[in-house]
């Protein structure tokens, strides 16, 4: 099974991804995560990406693509494996198309988590306020109402590519974990079938 969840900050991507991980063994797959592991590795790859990312530059969707793509050939993708943080543009996209079809691969769902925004900054309020102090380093008002916005213009935009390839899926994010859980779980099990 080869996922790519979708859903702004907050819409529970990392919760129902580990999820997926421990249920179904696929592999969650961080574009964050997958950069800092080669940066570390001291490859030549590895090397490469130390000083485009030294330097400011972002990472070209080439060279994420190829990241990517050794990344999935590894045993612990052999299950599947969830993209996150990857695509963010539809050039990304079509970019990591053309490296699944290379390699004889298919996505089998792209899902995206849908949620009341505004329902999410309450969240967000409710859990400041709980703890008298943010609990993560972006977890405040300002940051977070950035990252939605960020999310809005860039990474919202990729949806209708994969809508044009009948492979989105919608899920209502703002269901107890155990629904959109089971939800994930019934599309999964429908895909198998």
């Amino acid at each position: 099974m080869r996922l790519i969840l979708f859903g702004p900050p907050g819409a529970g991507k990392g919760t129902q991804a580990k999820r997926l991980e421990t249920v179904h063994g696929l592999k969650q797959l961080s574009t964050g995560d997958m950069l800092r592991a080669a940066v570390n590795s001291g490859s030549a790859l590895g090397n490469k990406l130390k000083n485009i990312m030294a330097s400011g530059e972002l990472v070209s969707d080439d060279i994420m693509c190829d990241l990517i793509e050794d990344r999935i050939k590894q045993p612990d993708c052999q299950k599947g494996f969830i993209l996150d943080g990857f695509p963010r543009t539809t050039a990304q996209a079509e970019a990591l198309d053309k490296m699944l079809q290379k390699n004889g691969i298919n996505l089998d769902h792209v899902i995206e988590l849908v949620v009341d925004e505004q329902e999410l900054f309450n969240r967000l309020q409710a859990r400041i306020a709980e703890s008298g102090d943010a609990v993560r380093a972006d977890d405040n008002e300002e940051t977070f109402r950035h990252r939605l916005d960020v999310y809005k213009a860039q990474t919202a935009p990729v949806l209708p590519y994969y809508k044009e390839k009948d492979l989105v899926r919608q899920i209502d994010g703002m269901q107890p974990i155990d629904v959109v859980a089971d939800k994930i779980d019934g599309l999964l099990t429908k895909k198998a079938a």
